[in-house]
């Protein structure tokens, strides 16, 4: 992947969420667009919506910058299933911002507060997709007697920068750069205060209604035209080295867990209208290779390519997402 391949991708997509792309939004979507539960949980509130009955709660934690809504189209099939439970960390959607920055010890934390003030007791199975999955790995390896399943979606890993980086011949941390700074422009420009319609949110923000609905996209429009998101997102962007310590230092087999991780199909990294590149190819590879060896970390773990699927499979192809949920739920049961 080029720079000026990079430059398009972040332009194409200035909210860095791979999702973003495909399918049209589905009703449920509507039911995100306010908060639901919000929990109290030492002086500011986190947002818990959940759903369905079962006596396993699935808990989904998002991608970096997003919030519960980001699963708008697994949680209400996985309901149907048992009880399903989004929540939105600290800053995002509806949950208040904290003095800390997201990082995975300090998203845990949150979440372990909210679930015991909320009432809502374990066993519980955890999906994470990107950052959300290294958030649920320091969920389980902290609170093991809880979690009694995992699904990692894409999930970020201690090395994967690292090795991704490598791989790909040093481009990975040059996209990262990019966006970055990007995140960093659209944060002082909503400083002096970002307008609906003006070039900065264009380029920030982009028409979310194209992939949430009308109703949901407009609160997530609303909710990225203010300084306290970005600045939420600018920090947890930060802080992605101290996340990947974090889970290094807590890093050991997952025993016999059950565990599915689902794995792109589909590079978000390349144009798809040229062939692939050697240095594509070998990032794609290192990637599912990273998958694999999370997955070995558990005796019952699976690990499997998503056809179709770039790095948000929850929004490409919800369906591999329920079946790998209800996969797991069959084995805790």
């Amino acid at each position: 992947m080029t720079l000026v391949q990079m430059t398009k991708f972040v332009c194409a997509f200035p909210v860095f969420l791979p999702l973003l792309a495909h399918a049209a939004a589905l009703p449920a979507s509507d039911a995100f667009a306010k908060p639901h539960q919000r929990v109290d949980i030492g002086g500011r509130h986190i947002n818990l919506f959940c759903a369905g009955t079962g006596s396993t709660t699935v808990i989904f934690d998002g991608p970096a910058g997003d919030a519960g809504w980001a699963w708008f189209k697994v949680q209400p099939e996985v309901a149907r299933h048992t009880r399903a439970c989004t929540y939105d960390r600290a800053g995002f959607g509806f949950s208040d911002p904290a003095p800390r920055p997201n990082t995975s010890e300090n998203a845990a934390e949150d979440l372990h507060k909210a679930l015991s003030v909320a009432g809502i007791k374990p066993p519980y199975l955890l999906v994470g997709n990107s950052l959300g999955g290294s958030n649920v790995q320091v969920y389980t390896y902290r609170y093991p007697g809880e979690v009694k399943g995992l699904v990692l979606v894409e999930p970020q890993s201690e090395d994967e920068t690292t090795r991704s980086n490598k791989a790909s011949q040093g481009n990975i941390n040059k996209f990262y750069a990019m966006v970055k700074e990007h995140d960093q422009q659209c944060l002082a420009a909503a400083n002096k205060g970002m307008k609906p319609g003006s070039d900065a949110a264009d380029s920030c923000i982009g028409d979310p209604a194209q992939y949430f609905g009308p109703v949901l996209g407009k609160q997530v429009k609303a909710t990225m035209l203010t300084k306290s998101y970005w600045r939420t997102r600018v920090d947890e962007a930060n802080a992605y080295d101290t996340s990947d310590n974090q889970l290094r230092a807590l890093r050991k087999p997952f025993g016999d867990l059950p565990l599915v991780v689902l794995t792109r199909g589909v590079s978000p990294y390349m144009d798809p209208s040229k062939p692939q590149s050697a240095d594509n190819k070998a990032l794609e590879d290192e990637n599912e290779k990273i998958h694999k060896e999370l997955a070995a970390l558990s005796s019952k773990g699976k690990q499997r390519v998503v056809p179709g699927a770039s790095h948000g499979i929850q929004g490409d192809k919800p369906d591999a997402v329920t079946q790998a949920v209800v996969e797991v739920l069959a084995q805790i049961k």
